[in-house]
């Protein structure tokens, strides 16, 4: 493959493709279907492409137009970002193919171009390597997002949209005004020059302050995950899906990297006040969901629970723990497979049944048995129960608080798992149980039943794959972490 597309061009590939595939299908409404699938397929092979550079080769660099930083744009991408783009492809395939049986054809012609827009987006995002550029692929993602989350024309789908339109906005105008701080400072937006650049002077703390809080509040941590739940359980399945998989992982992404390079090894009284809000947020969006009586619902607030294991990834790295870098974004890609699995299991069940009440759920598992069996298997790796990607991910995060001594974060994690397996089960119990109220079901499509499915499996079989995938994290990873864990 890679003999047959310049090295360089991998990077530009995976960014074009899904906005010329958004563009085309844009105005080609009629074929919008068959456009969005082969463009995503397309991107898929292009990770692919990247993924065998970077193996072989190691970091990759490219300078779009030939103009390099200070002046230019460079694209970038280590590990971590391939990591990023693997979610984004698996996920965006899942996805593509569930939307094929999901969406009417009014409906998916709109949906196609801002899905793509979306991607190209993301992707842009992944392997972008300055903070300015960060922000514009950041409102693309964003804006990209709302239009999705508003398709069904709902006032429940508009007011989620709009709360998340407001939340977003904000946000990305709290990282701008850090940008902006920094490039005052250290006069660039190159990240590798901003590492050399960068010293502790009471701007750079304001910046800081200011992407830290705008990051959080787009990533929905806890308690600014006000917008997260409605939006996510007013949008269609799908919508959703991506939502909760991808687009509150871009935040995240952008923070890990800046602390990571810029930042590193990160002020410790900051990295600690991520760590609680985290461990709050597993608690808090746990307790949520273990109240909500519809499954859309639950899953958003399963959503906020699991981002907070990310955000404890902060405190540990700032001791340069190579297995808390790891341990997170094997967290990210598990996290995100298995979220979009159960977002597009809740989106069977409502097709099939017209609803998403969980106490109604009319013995689902004997209609529906693949798509139950979608949701337990990602259940399983939401648990962290093992042969799971969740498990490895957890694992690694739970050994390193362990050697680090921090006991409070042990406790959450484990009372965090003890949690999910209680509105995990309380799900598959209501499936197994016949309904007071019963009602006439609806054929679900395969391609919906299968998507979730495979999205499921994918979550478990990160589990066997770690060795592999750890090396491939290892290139290009940060000095002071690589030395720690190798």
């Amino acid at each position: 493959m890679s003999s047959l597309i310049a090295d360089q061009y991998w990077g530009v590939l995976i960014i074009l493709l899904p906005l010329l595939g958004g563009l085309i299908s844009f105005v080609w409404t009629a074929a919008a279907k068959f456009i969005g699938l082969t463009t995503v397929s397309l991107v898929g092979l292009s990770v692919l492409g990247l993924g065998s550079q970077l193996l072989t080769k190691g970091v990759y660099h490219h300078s779009v137009g030939g103009w390099g930083a200070p002046l230019g744009i460079n694209l970038y991408a280590d590990g971590l970002s391939l990591f990023m783009l693997m979610v984004t492809a698996l996920v965006g395939l899942g996805i593509s193919l569930y939307a094929l049986g999901y969406f009417d054809r009014d409906q998916a012609r709109r949906f196609w171009p801002l899905w793509l827009l979306l991607m190209g987006g993301l992707n842009a995002l992944f392997l972008s390597a300055d903070i300015f550029n960060l922000y514009v692929t950041l409102e693309m993602v964003g804006l990209a997002g709302v239009g999705l989350a508003s398709l069904p024309g709902s006032r429940a789908a508009l007011s989620g949209a709009m709360r998340y339109l407001m939340a977003t906005l904000l946000g990305s105008l709290a990282y701008l005004l850090g940008v902006a701080l920094l490039y005052h400072s250290t006069g660039t937006v190159d990240i590798p020059l901003l590492a050399e650049r960068l010293q502790l002077t009471p701007a750079v703390w304001a910046a800081l302050g200011l992407i830290c809080a705008g990051l959080a509040l787009k990533s929905a941590l806890f308690p600014l995950h006000f917008w997260l739940p409605k939006a996510h359980a007013s949008a269609s399945a799908p919508v959703s899906a991506l939502l909760s998989a991808l687009v509150a992982k871009a935040s995240f992404y952008i923070l890990l990297r800046l602390w990571l390079t810029i930042f590193s090894p990160g002020p410790e009284g900051v990295g600690n006040l991520l760590g609680v809000l985290g461990m709050a947020a597993i608690l808090w969006g746990s307790f949520q969901a273990l109240q909500q009586t519809r499954l859309k619902l639950m899953i958003a607030y399963s959503t906020v629970a699991q981002m907070g294991y990310l955000f404890l990834v902060f405190p540990l790295v700032v001791n340069g723990a190579f297995s808390a870098w790891v341990a997170v974004a094997y967290l990210m890609i598990s996290h995100g497979l298995a979220k979009s699995a159960m977002f597009l299991v809740a989106g069977n069940l409502i097709h099939f049944g017209g609803h998403d009440r969980i106490a109604d759920l009319d013995r689902a598992v004997q209609r529906l048995p693949i798509t139950v069996g979608a949701f337990a298997l990602a259940g399983v790796s939401i648990m962290g129960l093992p042969p799971s990607g969740g498990f490895i991910g957890k694992w690694l995060l739970l050994s390193e608080a362990l050697n680090q001594g921090r006991w409070d974060l042990v406790i959450v994690m484990m009372l965090g798992g003890v949690l999910a397996a209680a509105y995990v089960f309380r799900v598959l119990g209501f499936a197994f149980t016949q309904a007071q109220k019963r009602h006439e079901p609806k054929g679900v499509p395969a391609t919906m039943e299968w998507s979730a499915l495979l999205l499921a499996i994918a979550a478990i079989v990160l589990g066997f794959l770690a060795s592999p995938l750890m090396q491939l994290l290892g290139v290009g990873a940060p000095v002071e972490l690589t030395g720690v864990g190798q």
